[in-house]
């Protein structure tokens, strides 16, 4: 189909990632869809000395949260996983919230051995940090799209920073095959799609052409780790 068209997508059974009907068009220009205080010091640091970071107290019952993540420059290789970290790692991406003590029940561990095991996942950058799953449509982006982009040879960083930037985008890639980017993104209904679309992303100078394709349903799945 033409760039500058949006075609419906569909994972309904029988659908096979085809074209479904009744295909919107997004316009467009003739075939293309064209962005405090200082912490207080311990007592037992010397004067002049920078303070030191603690890893926070877990009380009992309570969530964990991992501290901040080091950069990318700072931290160290990824450790090799053992069957517990697998374990946990399932265990936390079904439910975030979990405690602490609850999942060391649950993997065998000491809470102690369960909480330095997580802070070494957050360390080695394996845990990314801890989100809500959104249901989008009831949070009332009730369009959502895949938006294929060709750009110009070697603006791939450019383009990326200009995308983050973009009201909705929900996930990049740089990809190989016949477009360079895929971008899922969600907006409250078809006119803010098509405005995004032709206003926003049209607008990058490194963009040469997009296409767009409607997403009818979607299930999020949680492969084995």
């Amino acid at each position: 189909m033409p760039d500058g068209q949006i075609a419906n997508t569909s994972s309904a059974p029988g659908g096979d990632g085809g074209q479904g009907p009744g295909a919107g068009q997004a316009g467009g220009r003739d075939g293309r869809e064209q962005k405090p205080q200082s912490p207080e010091q311990s007592p037992e640091q010397s004067p002049g000395q920078p303070p030191q970071q603690r890893p926070p107290e877990q009380p009992e019952g309570e969530s964990f949260r991992p501290l901040s993540q080091p950069s990318l420059e700072t931290r160290p290789p990824a450790r090799p996983l053992d069957p517990v970290d697998r374990n946990i790692l399932r265990l936390l991406r079904a439910d975030g919230r979990m405690s602490v003590r609850a999942l060391a029940d649950q993997v065998h561990v000491s809470r102690a051995n369960a909480y330095a095991r997580i802070n070494r996942l957050v360390d080695d950058g394996v845990i990314r940090g801890f989100s809500a799953r959104i249901d989008e449509e009831r949070a009332g982006q009730g369009a959502s799209a895949y938006i294929t982009l060709k750009i110009v040879q070697d603006s791939w960083r450019s383009v990326r920073e200009q995308l983050l930037r973009l009201p909705g985008a929900a996930h990049m890639a740089l990809v190989s095959g016949d477009f360079d980017v895929l971008l899922l993104v969600h907006t409250a209904d078809n006119r803010s799609l098509r405005d995004l679309v032709l206003t926003r992303i049209q607008s990058i100078p490194e963009v040469i052409s997009t296409r767009t394709l409607l997403v009818f349903e979607e299930t999020d799945l949680e492969p084995e780790i």
